[in-house]
């Protein structure tokens, strides 16, 4: 049925079909909008004007555009860098709201708006010949069958895994779809990701990226992909289906293939800026179009942008227009593409509606009150280059949380002090979340994540070694909290990689065996290595990808174990905080958490003074309706006695391959970098 009238939402092309589509674009500041249809070799077909005005949204039917058509816009306006206007209609412009990108950006002068020389005069040359284009996708995926997981928070066990790395050299997946959407999807991906217990994959970012200029030119890539230029189309390199538009299906086929097996999907999404960056950057899109609208200004010079992302801009949070792009991109990745939660990079970005952090901010009030996202898990990365909001967030939300990182690593490594910090991470942090009636599922926890150290190269490394970056070693984190186990990285000596492989077991367990969301670096299971780099964004080869030639069988079979055990037993997934059994605190219920010493008594506070303690049984307990675990964790030097409560106890596991305990008995040696975890 041909379109008889166009209207002013939703934005970007709607009501697709053979006669045309309605297209729709948000700019306060252009004066004029058109959309370019391009043929398949990039020449220009035709130049449609959007006519219509309905406040400031420019609107229009465009017969021209029909499915799978590529196409870009062109934004006339004025253009005033100091004022913070750069409209320059010599650009083709990526629709925001396109689901879905072919090509990439080429690095032409002609893509940014100025010259490279003379960063205040406008570059009129076209860029339409360097640029991707916009693609106009019909979808009619089946989901038929469809159902998410809703995988209860206390059940669930994120697995963070980068879409390309995980199948690359599979050698079980067919070659032709190996590091694509489709080779995440197939039986013998899924079947290790079953084979382990996880329940959700968090992908790192598939938003459509660019490719940095400064590290292509260097012969490196961004692996990533925190590089954002599409917030509603799945990046196209992942496709086997090729670029215009197949992504769409290939991606839902992922979704889909997850949800059968059990596994949810969540996104690692990337709001808090793009790709266009600072005053220097390219015009790809949000520039172009409505610059002052969608990013964050600065107030004394308007042509300089607010950073608090160390990537040169930072989205608007505080306009409609902006909160509208990044609320409208949320609700199309829950209702179009079925996945079933976010994990926000540097979410405190997305709460600055002026300068400072703002629980009460737009971005989160939108949010929390949001229908469509409210069975969806929301996970904040809490920080930003400005500040540290660990424990900042509202109820509903899960947070990264850095803290258990940080403690559970200086523990194990043997700092002084470091057990009342160790003691607070495994019981689901309650100095963080407690006071604010924040539950346990608040904490998503994490030894290791795709930024630093795998969990491997945690434990065989005493500093980065990320030489193959192109940077002298000076880029990523240096203070890892690692600790070679007296070596650095491979060595013959057998004593140094028993202790490394009892290291990656004991960092697993306590990851596994607190409470809170556990989060696993994909590949800490199988004892992937990077070799030392703990900052390989950069690095899109065997370097990041998994090798499964040289996985750790014993490893997989030691954190399928454990993931299992914590599935079966509510003692290990406390919902709400544990109080001591003898506490009379209010909210002390069933589930209790004991510590004691070595010799069975209870610490003291004095005990928990001592910055030479490096030892300790957690006693966890349901009440009457699960079993009890003693877990002894030994980070000294030497072997340890511990003196058990009563009762009958079994062992469960052990980082230890040689631990063995006769049941029923009193006591049991625990050796030095180790821990036990009995059943009672």
């Amino acid at each position: 049925m041909p379109l008889s009238s166009s209207l002013p939402y939703p934005l970007g092309v709607s009501r697709l079909s053979n006669d045309g589509a309605n297209l729709a674009v948000y700019s306060e500041t252009a004066d004029s909008v058109s959309v370019v249809v391009l043929n398949d070799d990039g020449t220009e077909r035709s130049t449609t004007p959007l006519t219509l005005r309905t406040g400031h949204v420019f609107h229009d039917l465009v017969p021209d555009v029909t499915p799978g058509t590529r196409y870009g816009l062109r934004v006339d306006g004025p253009w005033d860098p100091a004022s913070g206007l750069r409209h320059n209609s010599a650009k083709l412009l990526l629709d925001p709201y396109a689901t879905a990108i072919t090509g990439q950006v080429d690095w032409n002068e002609s893509v940014f708006s100025h010259l490279h020389a003379e960063p205040e005069t406008r570059n009129d040359e076209d860029s339409a010949p360097h640029m991707p284009y916009s693609v106009a996708v019909e979808s009619n995926f089946d989901w038929s069958g469809d159902e998410s997981p809703r995988t209860p928070l206390d059940r669930t066990v994120v697995y963070e895994v980068h879409v390309k790395g995980f199948t690359a050299t599979n050698p079980d997946v067919p070659e032709d779809i190996r590091g694509t959407y489709a080779g995440l999807a197939h039986p013998a991906a899924i079947s290790h990701l079953k084979r382990i217990g996880v329940t959700a994959v968090e992908l790192l970012p598939i938003h459509q990226f660019v490719q940095d200029s400064h590290l292509l030119e260097e012969g490196r890539r961004n692996y990533w992909g925190y590089n954002s230029i599409g917030f509603f189309a799945p990046h196209n390199e992942y496709s086997s289906s090729g670029d215009t538009g197949g992504q769409v299906d290939e991606f839902k086929t992922l979704v889909k293939a997850m949800h059968e097996n059990g596994i949810e999907v969540i996104l690692d999404v990337v709001y808090n800026h793009t790709a266009e960056g600072n005053h220097l950057g390219p015009t790809l899109s949000l520039k172009g179009i409505d610059n002052g609208s969608h990013y964050r200004l600065v107030d004394e010079d308007r042509s300089a942008y607010y950073d608090t992302t160390g990537t040169g801009n930072s989205l608007n949070v505080g306009h409609p227009a902006a909160l509208a792009l990044i609320l409208d991109s949320l609700r199309y990745w829950v209702t179009e593409m079925h996945v079933d939660g976010f994990r926000f990079d540097l979410a405190s970005t997305l709460t600055r509606q002026d300068s400072d952090l703002n629980v009460h901010s737009a971005f989160l009030s939108l949010v929390h009150q949001d229908p469509t996202l409210a069975p969806v898990k929301l996970i904040a990365e809490p920080w930003d280059t400005q500040g540290y909001q660990v424990g900042g967030f509202p109820a509903r939300w899960s947070e990264w949380n850095g803290k258990f990182r940080d403690d559970v690593r200086d523990f194990w490594r043997g700092e002084s002090g470091a057990l009342p910090a160790l003691a607070q991470r495994v019981t689901g942090s309650p100095d963080v979340y407690e006071s604010t009636r924040r539950p346990t599922l608040a904490s998503v926890n994490f030894i290791t994540a795709h930024d630093g150290f795998t969990l491997a190269d945690l434990n065989s490394y005493d500093d980065k070694h990320n030489e193959e970056n192109g940077e002298d070693s000076q880029d990523g984190e240096s203070d890892n909290r690692s600790w070679g186990c007296g070596a650095e990285g491979p060595t013959d000596d057998e004593g140094v990689n028993a202790l490394r492989a009892r290291q990656q077991r004991n960092h697993l367990a306590t990851l596994l065996l607190s409470a809170g969301v556990p989060m696993i670096l994909g590949g800490d299971e199988l004892g992937r290595t990077q070799n030392g780099n703990n900052n390989a964004y950069c690095q899109d080869n065997e370097v990041s990808w998994f090798d499964w030639s040289t996985a750790d069988q014993d490893l997989i079979d030691f954190t399928t174990h454990l993931i299992a055990l914590r599935d079966e037993h509510p003692a290990l997934r406390p919902t709400w905080f544990r109080h001591d059994s003898d506490s009379d605190e209010e909210g002390a219920g069933p589930d209790t958490v004991d510590f004691y010493r070595a010799d069975g008594e209870k610490l003291s506070d004095e005990d928990w003074s001592d910055g030479n303690a490096h030892s300790i049984l957690v006693l966890m307990r349901a009440g009457e309706s699960d079993a009890s675990f003693a877990w002894m964790v030994n980070a000294s030097p030497g072997t340890v006695e511990f003196t058990l409560p009563k009762g009958h106890w079994t062992q469960s596991t052990s980082s230890d391959p040689d631990q063995a305990y006769e049941a029923g008995g009193p006591s049991i040696l625990i050796r030095e970098h180790s821990f036990t975890l009995l059943q009672g």
